[in-house]
């Protein structure tokens, strides 16, 4: 795998922690564990990701997260608690992912990484804010089993053709910032 497919990798998938932090963890331990992305001989401590116990904590958060969601309250307080621990663990991810053996590039895909998915976690709680604030509770269980959907898509796109999402999410970006507009499937 490229450099640039690797790094493709690691931004994606720290802007989908923004979103489900749980289930990216997840996702790239299941991928560690398959094979399917290659671990750094520098960071073989993070393999930790792979093991059993924490694809089974993070499959266990995944559904309670799943579940949180659903509720307008309890998503408000979990998504405060989680403005903290997602940028942390987007970083981690990020690094995870990244062969970055220079202690200056450790620091910059850390932050690149933490910045990330801070940037998609705002979003998403600035969303749910207005979301969860309506009166009926369709529109939450709608906006959260889509943010489920796009993210359980774009983790699959990002395993599968890391380029294409890549190429897919900086077009997205690009349409937000440029004409405000945004981009419905990202």
């Amino acid at each position: 795998m490229s450099a640039v497919e690797i790094i493709s990798i690691a931004a994606s998938i720290s802007l989908l922690a923004g979103w489900r932090l749980y289930l990216c963890i997840f996702a790239v331990g299941l991928g560690m564990r398959l094979g399917w992305i290659a671990m750094p001989g520098h960071l073989q401590s993070l393999d930790a990701l792979a093991s059993y116990w924490v694809l089974g904590i993070a499959g266990a958060g995944a559904i309670v997260e799943f579940f949180a969601d659903k509720i307008s309250w309890l998503d408000s307080a979990w998504d405060m608690v989680h403005t903290l621990v997602r940028p942390l663990g987007g970083a981690l991810l990020a690094l995870a992912i990244v062969d970055a053996g220079n202690p200056v590039w450790q620091i910059v895909i850390l932050l690149l990484g933490g910045g990330a998915t801070l940037l998609a976690h705002g979003a998403k709680v600035g969303t749910r804010a207005l979301v969860n604030t309506s009166p009926e509770p369709v529109s939450n269980i709608v906006v959260s089993s889509g943010e489920d959907v796009v993210t359980g898509g774009a983790l699959i796109a990002t395993l599968a053709s890391p380029m294409a999402r890549a190429s897919l999410q900086s077009r997205c970006w690009q349409a937000r910032f440029s004409s405000w507009s945004g981009c419905a499937a990202c």
